[in-house]
């Protein structure tokens, strides 16, 4: 019996191309029997090593699962297909990555870090949202944070860096969320805002109202039939109404910040707030800033988390609301505009918001207003901080 008649064991032959010559030295084992899945694959006679046939296949299954054209679901089906025989052409890298992403993953989230990646003392991974977090937690609770996995203490000071895993984990496959191919993580983003034919895409006539969401490969179809642009001027206005009040908004910002700015009397300094706990029998955190002197007069500021409530740490939304205090005495009443934004060295996002408000010995202290940071995940990055560190500018109005 010839080597291809033994790799047959017996069973439907492969074809010429998928037939591996008896000089090749590949006896007939347990995985080599060729049984249809095998043979529709176009696997050898050898386990791992794939014939040009299985290739070619394996070719036109991603070619197939990257035209633009093709419909969604025969998209999918190809690039099923596709992953499949690449599997089948290299049964061990899978396993490989599997264990990586076990490995490399986060300890408190079980997910792959998309940015930093931090470790305790003792090699413990965490991403910097959940590192973050569990400061910012610490910190309400009035205790000292520590790793999940081995308790000891972490801090911004103990923990550091790992970069070695951070270029690791950029270069393990990701799969797009549009179009279902896998790409390195490190080029996934690129690939999803600049390239993905199936990326969600806007009409380039959203601006005069239409609502049309999808796929990039459809887009060019769509704009040459939107039937916005033949719109007559009386249907856009309300349009563009609506477009002149947003605008409208902005521009009374900047315009006020201008014009404070050309006051007589301006003054402006860096604040630290500083942590600290409350008297009550269930502590709340509090901060609070030293005094601080600006346009001669003197200053403190308070800041609060969730306006005092009793347990912020159970609560997923996090804010920060602050009042200013006029300690020094006035002889007459004092009218100022105030507002904080991020001090130089922090990477807070904190949105401009211009509060008002008239000093005087028997109302010396504003309400607490909200401190207009974008979300929970920067109020964490407060939180979490040693100090909060911002910017406070002062405007006297002299009638």
């Amino acid at each position: 019996m010839s080597g291809a008649e033994e790799a047959g064991g017996g069973g439907p032959t492969a074809g010429p191309a998928g037939a591996v010559p008896a000089g090749v030295g590949v006896g007939a084992g347990p995985g080599a029997a060729a049984g249809p899945p095998a043979a529709a694959l176009g696997e050898a006679a050898g386990p791992g090593l794939p014939d040009e046939a299985g290739l070619a296949g394996a070719r036109q299954l991603q070619e197939a699962a990257g035209d633009p054209d093709a419909p969604p679901k025969k998209r999918l089906r190809a690039a099923e297909a596709a992953e499949a025989a690449a599997a089948a052409a290299a049964a061990g890298s899978g396993k490989l990555e599997e264990r990586l992403y076990s490995v490399l993953c986060c300890t408190v989230c079980l997910d792959l870090p998309k940015a930093s990646v931090y470790q305790c003392t003792n090699g413990h991974l965490m991403c910097a949202g959940c590192f973050i977090h569990l400061l910012a937690d610490a910190r309400l609770k009035e205790e000292q944070a520590t790793c999940p996995n081995c308790r000891c203490e972490i801090s911004k000071s103990l923990c550091c860096r790992n970069l070695a895993v951070e270029k690791a984990v950029s270069e393990l496959p990701s799969e797009c969320g549009f179009c279902l191919r896998q790409f390195p993580r490190s080029l996934l983003e690129r690939h999803q805002k600049e390239e993905c034919q199936d990326r969600v895409t806007q009409c380039k006539y959203k601006r005069i109202g239409c609502p049309w969401h999808g796929p990039f490969h459809e887009l060019t179809v769509h704009e040459a039939a939107c039937a916005h642009p033949t719109k007559t001027g009386n249907e856009l206005m309300e349009i563009l109404d609506e477009m002149d009040q947003s605008h409208r908004k902005e521009m009374q910002l900047y315009n006020s910040i201008f014009s404070l700015l050309s006051f007589e009397k301006i003054g402006y300094t860096e604040v630290q707030f500083r942590p600290y706990r409350t008297d009550d029998f269930i502590t709340r955190l509090y901060y609070e800033t030293p005094r601080f002197t600006v346009l001669n007069q003197t200053w403190v500021l308070k800041a609060r988390v969730n306006d005092s409530e009793r347990n912020p740490n159970l609560s997923c939304k996090r804010t920060l609301s602050f009042q200013l205090l006029l300690k020094s005495k006035v002889t007459a009443p004092l009218e100022c505009s105030f507002l904080l934004l991020k001090g130089p060295y922090d990477d807070v996002r904190i949105s401009p918001v211009i509060y008002h408000f008239v000093f005087t010995n028997e109302s010396n202290e504003t309400d607490y207003v909200p401190l207009p940071i974008i979300d929970s995940v920067e109020c964490n990055k407060l939180l979490a901080a040693k100090n909060i560190n911002l910017r406070l500018f002062l405007f006297q109005i002299q009638k």
